[in-house]
């Protein structure tokens, strides 16, 4: 019985590197579409969970991907509910490979610090894998501030994240020119989850943090987002803290992710979402 892994993303066209990771990982088979939404997907999961025998469901799995977060967990919710008792299949939620790459970062500060006692700041909180880092550390008992330029949209991602975390101890933090005083105050980590090229930290405003134990910063494009952070840095000291770069945060994302997608078929029953992704990671590392 081959491993068939159907891949449903979002955007017009599928993931080439999620492809890519794919057949890495040991899939026999890989089908691939594009711009799958919550009206069309009912017809692909039918063709998922009715062309084989109950016994054999495990050896099929989905993954959704795309770009945009909020339309792969409408995606995800439509799927769980097309399907029908015990014919399901597996699935795993990773868009723009959001979920691995927060799963490996958390994991990376989780080697140095109890994190149900870490204050944590996340800079570029309302992206993907600031988001899913939220997620995974609330669900953890970390006390998590979302750092964003927008309060309001800070605030929006604390409020969704609570849905799946409703026990967390989540605030949002308007992270500007005036506010990094506040922001920064008091935390043990911090987690620069922005976007490619964009600098949060000087490695002056790093060193001024007496608190802070651990940095991780995901972007490896020049500038970096916490300066001073070597993109390939491994529990680096620098000037006391423990820092992790992007590239050794990445290596694990792939590690993570190729683990994943081989978890998805040991049943028919999974639903790989961040926290479950993070378990994952610990396997991997």
């Amino acid at each position: 019985m081959k491993k068939i892994l159907i891949q449903l993303d979002t955007d017009a066209l599928p993931s080439s590197f999620d492809r890519v990771v794919a057949i890495d990982a040991g899939v026999d088979e890989l089908l691939s579409y594009g711009n799958v939404t919550p009206e069309n997907v009912a017809g692909l999961v039918h063709g998922a969970i009715f062309t084989r025998k109950p016994d054999d469901l495990s050896q099929t799995a989905l993954f959704i991907g795309g770009s945009h977060v909020e339309s792969c967990q409408r995606l995800q919710q439509k799927i769980l509910e097309t399907f029908i008792g015990p014919m399901r299949v597996s699935m795993m939620l990773d868009p723009n490979g959001s979920n691995t790459t927060a799963a490996a970062a958390v994991r990376c500060a989780a080697r140095h610090l109890d994190l149900k006692q870490a204050e944590v700041l996340i800079l570029g909180g309302t992206g993907p894998v600031g988001r899913g880092c939220a997620e995974i550390l609330a669900t953890l008992g970390a006390k998590v501030r979302v750092a964003s330029r927008s309060l309001e949209r800070a605030q929006a991602v604390c409020a969704e994240v609570r849905h799946s975390a409703p026990e967390g101890n989540l605030s949002a933090a308007e992270f500007s020119d005036e506010g990094i005083a506040a922001a920064v105050d008091g935390v043990s980590l911090i987690i620069a989850a922005g976007a490619a090229g964009v600098r949060f930290l000087t490695a002056e405003e790093l060193e001024g943090i007496d608190t802070l134990k651990v940095a991780i910063d995901v972007n490896a494009v020049p500038p970096t987002g916490l300066e001073g952070i070597d993109p390939s840095a491994e529990a680096t000291d620098l000037n006391g803290v423990t820092c992790y770069g992007a590239l050794t945060v990445g290596g694990l994302k792939m590690k993570t992710h190729r683990s994943a997608i081989r978890t998805l078929f040991s049943s028919n029953d999974q639903v790989l979402d961040s926290k479950a992704i993070y378990a994952i990671s610990g396997d991997a590392s």
